[in-house]
């Protein structure tokens, strides 16, 4: 019979030793616990499950990393930090694209052939790619981070490293140069 081993020599072991079993019994041991403390936080429990295993993933892969002198004995506390900003991204990524869906929906509904329609003709014909290469990098990289990747303007100008009114200049610099390209 094995002895039981503390949080801190699983959470080292799997660190440093990239330890399988211990990791195994880390996550029985918790998974459960942050499963429940996260439906807490959120209904979805599909979303739920995925923050639990991305977060899990974390600790496996070394991104999220174990600093004994930080996480000590407290190995539920630095889990749930981990789940609790993916919750957020979670979120935020979910509110963003439904969003997106709701102002796709009006748009769909209007008479005139909206921006969209006119971006996803310009893709089947294919000025949408010619138009996207000639912009700067820059004028790019902000397309990215808002359209794409539905970031609000303070997390792209976190994100890229600018202040927040750069990032708006450069998101309306870039959609005028689109618009007449692809006009």
């Amino acid at each position: 019979m094995s002895e039981t081993r503390s949080d801190g020599e699983l959470l080292r072991a799997v660190a440093v030793d990239g330890d399988r079993r211990a990791f195994e019994e880390l996550y029985r041991r918790y998974a459960p616990w942050l499963t429940a403390r996260m439906r807490g936080r959120c209904a979805d429990a599909g979303i739920v499950d995925d923050v639990v295993q991305e977060t899990f993933l974390a600790v496996w892969r070394g991104t999220a990393r174990y600093r004994e002198d930080t996480v000590g004995a407290d190995a539920a506390g630095w889990l749930w930090r981990i789940a609790s900003r993916r919750l957020v991204d979670a979120l935020r990524g979910a509110g963003a694209r439904g969003r997106l869906r709701q102002a796709l929906a009006r748009l769909r509904h209007r008479d005139e052939v909206s921006a969209e329609e006119r971006v996803l003709a310009g893709v089947e014909h294919g000025d949408l790619a010619g138009a996207l290469v000639r912009l700067s990098p820059e004028l790019r990289a902000v397309l990215q981070a808002t359209v794409v990747d539905g970031l609000t303007t303070r997390e792209a100008a976190v994100l890229l490293g600018i202040p927040p009114g750069t990032v708006k200049t450069r998101a309306m610099r870039a959609r005028k140069q689109l618009r007449e390209a692809l006009a």
